[in-house]
């Protein structure tokens, strides 16, 4: 009785797990490197061995694995010890089962990502001076080589770029990036792709079989698809399962295993979504959900399906692939059928957005059927181009709003006219006003407070102009006189520069008060308030109003508006400066003329 107890834990504790026990051998057993294994074997079979190698590649795909093949492959000799280097089997050669079971002097593994001080590399180099004790060449296999530390990588330089003839370098990393380049420069690259799925079932199919266990399709897919082109995590996963399934492997129990969904209920929840049943949409993803399915992955597996859908419906042979499952070949065919690449594109953008919204939510459950409804929403929406065309149809086109009349500047003929273009406030100044009195001729008239303000920014004053429209409230505004009151944020000094500039530019003394009266609200509060009221006017547009109803989440962002002359735009204005110019009749009637005298040039008195 004890020694079957004995015998049953050193069964148990000699058990090695698919990954060691399934490793390659020899470059015949590597899968899906294919240009890899045809380079080396000729290098290897023309004596052209290079005197050191970098292989890269995603985890799992046999780095390192490669690099044991290789040195075993350099170093045989055979059961005779008279061979040279080989690409085939190397199972009767004592150095090469040596090498494998990784016990040879000659062949040094070390890795970076546990030593990568330059100390390290400085031994390692020692090393390479001395001949190897009993194989052909010495090689040095060092994994995560992209660890090293800049020091050590210069250290190992000289002696990579010239080794002895008996030294063979191997590298191996996951990120070729952080190899320096006078690095990569000395070594010959292998870039390891990932294994395809269909290989990776194949190949694991191959295992489960000889493990004697019974798994059927689905189940070898599911765990080929979760790999992601690694044959080891896939192995890993393989014994997982083998483990859980006690032998016999089905498709329900990896998906509960990966919390993955059944495909086909992925479907009838695309479907759903898209067809606008919303009820049934949200009650598939329910018992998916309490069935064990990540909301995060089947958010992703929805977005597989409509890449797939749309790879089928830009299939150039206007057939699905026969690799592809039945499942796939069949229902993601119709779905690719039924939907516009418009629609396609749209539900993969919404899809891709909700994934991450739910990778962040504190409930990805709840962020899943948002997304969902959000879909099943846009699902209903017509083709943007369709769209466009039905509102150009329906809306009618509306009257343009009449300009609000702004306050208007002018210089009599005796006046000098500055030379260079002139801008909107100037071209307003420049036409006549008829109310204007006699006294002011030789000088500028200023007919209102806007317009003075315009005359400021105008001359270069932008402080004193934004203080005026921002920092005072107008009390009175005359001929020769102005009475504001001055907020808390005014300079003190306002008075005294503005009465001075105001006898500059127009050639009269002006006298400019401070009160306490309340006097009006300041400019740009009363130019938010017209931007406001022109807003929501637009907002009320039959144009905006078809929009809305077809975009319920839209949101109006900027609008074609009149300005008034001769003052800035309100803050948030990102209306376009030829939006605001103003026509010859709108410049006339705001000058108070008729367009014929608004062309006409001054006439001297």
């Amino acid at each position: 009785m004890a020694d079957a107890e004995e015998s049953s834990k050193a069964g148990q504790a000699a058990y090695r797990v698919l990954a060691r026990k399934y490793r390659p051998q020899s470059f015949a057993d590597l899968i899906g490197q294919e240009a890899l294994v045809r380079t080396l074997t000729n290098a290897i079979d023309s004596g052209r061995v290079h005197q050191a190698y970098i292989l890269t590649g995603v985890r799992g795909v046999g780095k390192t694995t490669t690099a044991r093949i290789l040195a075993r492959a350099l170093n045989y000799r055979g059961p005779e010890g008279d061979k040279g280097p080989t690409a085939g089997q190397t199972d009767d050669c004592e150095i090469c089962r040596a090498i494998a079971e990784d016990r040879h002097v000659d062949v040094i593994e070390m890795d970076a990502a546990s030593r990568t001080g330059v100390g390290d590399i400085r031994e390692l180099i020692e090393g390479v001076r001395y001949r190897p004790v009993e194989a052909r060449y010495k090689v040095y296999i060092i994994d995560e080589v992209h660890m090293l530390s800049g020091s050590a990588f210069n250290a190992l330089l000289k002696t990579l770029e010239e080794p002895p003839p008996h030294v063979v370098f191997i590298f191996a990393t996951t990120e070729i990036r952080k190899v320096p380049v006078t690095v990569l420069s000395r070594c010959q690259r292998f870039d390891l792709r990932r294994v395809p799925p269909a290989l990776l079932a194949e190949h694991f199919a191959g295992i489960a079989e000889k493990e004697a266990v019974t798994a059927d399709e689905e189940a070898i897919r599911l765990i080929a698809r979760a790999a992601d082109g690694s044959v080891r995590d896939g192995l890993s996963l393989l014994d997982q399962a083998i483990a859980l399934t006690d032998g016999k492997l089905d498709g329900e129990a990896v998906r509960q295993m990966l919390g993955i969904a059944d495909r086909g209920r992925l479907y009838d929840l695309l479907e759903a979504t898209l067809g606008g049943r919303l009820d049934e949409a949200l009650t598939v993803l329910t018992d998916l959900y309490q069935l064990g399915g990540d909301p995060i992955l089947v958010l992703q597996d929805l977005m597989e399906i409509v890449h797939a859908a749309t790879r089928l419906k830009l299939s150039a042979s206007g057939s699905p692939d026969a690799a592809l499952p039945d499942l796939e070949r069949t229902r993601g065919k119709a779905l690719g059928d039924g939907l516009g690449l418009a629609e396609l594109a749209r539900a993969w953008q919404i899809l891709l957005k909700g994934h991450g919204e739910a990778q962040l939510a504190p409930v990805p459950l709840q962020a899943a059927e948002m997304v969902l409804i959000r879909l099943a929403h846009a699902s209903s929406l017509p083709p943007p181009g369709e769209l466009v065309r039905q509102l150009r149809q329906e809306a009618p086109v509306a009257a343009k709003p009449p300009a609000q009349p702004p306050a208007a500047v002018r210089e009599v003929p005796s006046a000098p006219r500055s030379a260079g273009p002139v801008s909107q406030s100037a071209a307003l100044a420049s036409a006549p006003a008829p109310d204007s009195p006699p006294e002011a001729r030789g000088g500028l008239a200023i007919a209102s407070f806007p317009a003075l303000v315009a005359l400021a920014r105008s001359r270069g004053e932008q402080r004193l102009a934004n203080h005026l429209e921002c920092d005072v409230a107008l009390v009175t505004f005359g001929l020769g006189h102005l009475e504001l009151r001055a907020l808390e944020e005014a300079p003190k000094d306002l008075q005294s520069r503005l009465s001075r500039l105001l006898a500059e530019w127009t050639g009269t003394p002006w006298r400019v008060e401070l009160s306490e009266a309340e006097g009006e609200a300041p400019l740009r509060q009363q130019q938010k308030a017209v931007a406001s009221e022109q807003r929501e006017a637009a907002l009320r547009h039959p144009l905006a109003q078809a929009f809305l109803e077809q975009f319920p989440e839209a949101r109006l962002i900027a609008h074609h508006r009149d300005q008034p002359a001769g003052l800035p735009p309100a803050d948030g204005d990102d209306t376009p400066e030829e939006d605001n110019e103003l026509s010859l009749e709108e410049r006339a009637l705001l000058a108070g003329l008729s367009p014929d005298e608004l062309e006409a040039p001054p006439e001297d008195d």
